[in-house]
Formats: structure tokens, sequence, C-alpha cells
């Protein structure tokens, strides 16, 4: 029984809190934003509770549809799924559980909100299809894992107003940003298999466009901060998830694979800072 819920706790990789932090940052911005400052704790709960339940579906469908890649890739090879130790029958049913449990934090809020919850598990679900036939399934990544944007507004406010979508649409460039600094770890074991990815399509620009998403980002949300009356502690936040996506030009500039994955795993803290730059903007005083 212990080796069994280990073999589950892995396969929702709950060991790795990492995809975690990477969907709660944006949802976290969009509800401080939403409430100006002052989020109901109530709806606070069902997001980062949400938020957990559905990357670990999203881990466990996503582990179900490549299982047969898997196993032909060096990092991905002893996941539970590739290495046999749990069955597709148990990961379908420990998918419909987490499913059913995020469903039933939904329905403790709006009706909005609910119906948004729909889009939010198709993408969460097809994603890991969008790997055989987008260029680019990381733009589709960045909209399934930033959809908790326009759902906190719609929590908070009972609408899902303009600045929402420029804060998906932030967090797709962000996305692309820290996904394609993961992809260049795969890129030889991706072109064996056919996995696309954006590592693969950036080709030798890879670097380049890593950084280019990341100016896009700060730009974009330097815009959802103006429109938003957000003030300097904010613009702090800002510069120094600029100096952090600097940090990471030094890191994936010659292409290591485990510098990149520490890139990749870096990007927490681009999105707390951002996040403490928000909190910051409601209880300076001045």
């Amino acid at each position: 029984m212990r080796i069994k819920l280990n073999a589950y706790l892995r396969l929702m990789r709950l060991d790795k809190p990492i995809g975690i932090l990477l969907l709660l940052w944006p949802t976290l911005w969009a509800l401080w934003i939403a409430a100006q400052g002052e989020p109901e704790l109530k709806v606070l709960g069902v997001f980062v509770l949400g938020t957990v339940l559905m990357r670990s579906a999203g881990c466990v469908m996503n582990d179900i549809a490549d299982r047969n890649f898997d196993v032909h890739v060096q990092r991905t090879r002893l996941r539970p799924l590739a290495a046999k130790q749990v069955s597709v029958r148990e990961a379908l049913l420990l998918t419909l559980l987490l499913v059913v449990l995020a469903f039933a934090l939904v329905l403790q809020l709006n009706a909005l909100t609910v119906a948004l919850s729909f889009p939010a598990l198709f993408l969460a679900a097809s994603y890991p299809l969008t790997k055989r036939f987008l260029a680019i399934p990381q733009a589709y990544l960045g909209i399934a894992f930033g959809f908790g944007i326009p759902m906190a507004f719609a929590a908070q406010t009972g609408e899902v107003p303009a600045i929402a979508w420029w804060m998906l649409l932030a967090n797709v460039c962000w996305a692309i940003a820290y996904d394609t600094e993961y992809a260049m770890v795969d890129r030889e074991d991706d072109l064996k298999i056919g996995i696309r990815s954006s590592a693969i399509c950036f080709g030798r620009y890879d670097v380049l466009a890593i950084m280019v998403c990341y100016a896009l980002t700060l730009l974009l949300l330097a815009y959802v901060g103006r429109q938003s009356g957000l003030g300097w502690p904010y613009a702090v936040g800002l510069l120094a998830a600029g100096a952090i996506a600097v940090y990471h030009y030094r890191l994936i500039r010659l292409r290591e694979r485990s510098a990149c994955f520490r890139a990749f795993l870096h990007n927490n803290w681009l999105g707390a800072v951002i996040f403490a730059g928000v909190v910051l903007s409601y209880v300076a005083p001045f």
C-alpha cells in the first residue's frame, strides 16, 4: 500500500510542486487585482485548493496521454504509468476523483465561475494532445495554466473585464518562456519520438524567443498595472522579475540541459516577486 500510495503521489507530481506554483501565481495576481487587495477568504481558499487539485489532475491526464512516449525519454521513463506501477484504469479513476473534488469546490462560487470551469477542464484535458500537432503547444499551456485569471475575476466581481484577458495573454507569453526552457531539456528525445515543442520550433533562435517572451510578459503586466492603478511596489516587482529573466539568459545561453532546467524551476521566483509587488501596492502607505 505504501508503494502504491507513493506511485499515486508521483503520478500527481505532488513531489514536484513547481507546476502548482506556476499555476497558482497568475491566479493570485488576478485575485488580488480583482478584489483590490482584499480577496474573500472563501474565494482564496477555493482557488488555492482547486489549483492543487486541477494541476494534479492535469498531470495524471498528461501521463495517460504520453505513457507510450514517456518510456523513450530519459527524464520520464520512470514515471508511474510508463513504469507500469499504476494501471491506466487506476489513473483514470484518480483523474475522475480529482476533477469531481475540484468541481465541488467551484460549486461554492457564483454561476459565471462555475460556467468558466468547463472550458478550464477542456483546456487541461486537451493540452497533452496538442503536442502531436501544434508547433508551439506551450502557447496552449499558457491558456490552460492562465484560465484561473478570468475565473478569479468572475468569482470576485461577477464579470470578466478586458484587463483579465490582457493578464491571460501575459501568462501565455510567460508560459512560452518558461516551458521552452523546460522543452530544451528534452529536445533531442522529442525529435526522436515525434513530439512537437517550442524548443524545436524556434530552433537556433530558442534563447532569443525566450527573452522576447519574457519582455512581452513584463510589458503586458506593466500595462495591467497601469490600468489597475497599481503603485511603485508593483513597478519594483516587475523590475525584479526583469532581473530574474536576465539571470535566466545567463543560465540558458549555452543550452546546457541542467542549466535550462534550473532556469525553468527558477520561474517560481519570477511569479513570486510580481505577486509581492501586487500585494504591496495595496498595503504601501504611499
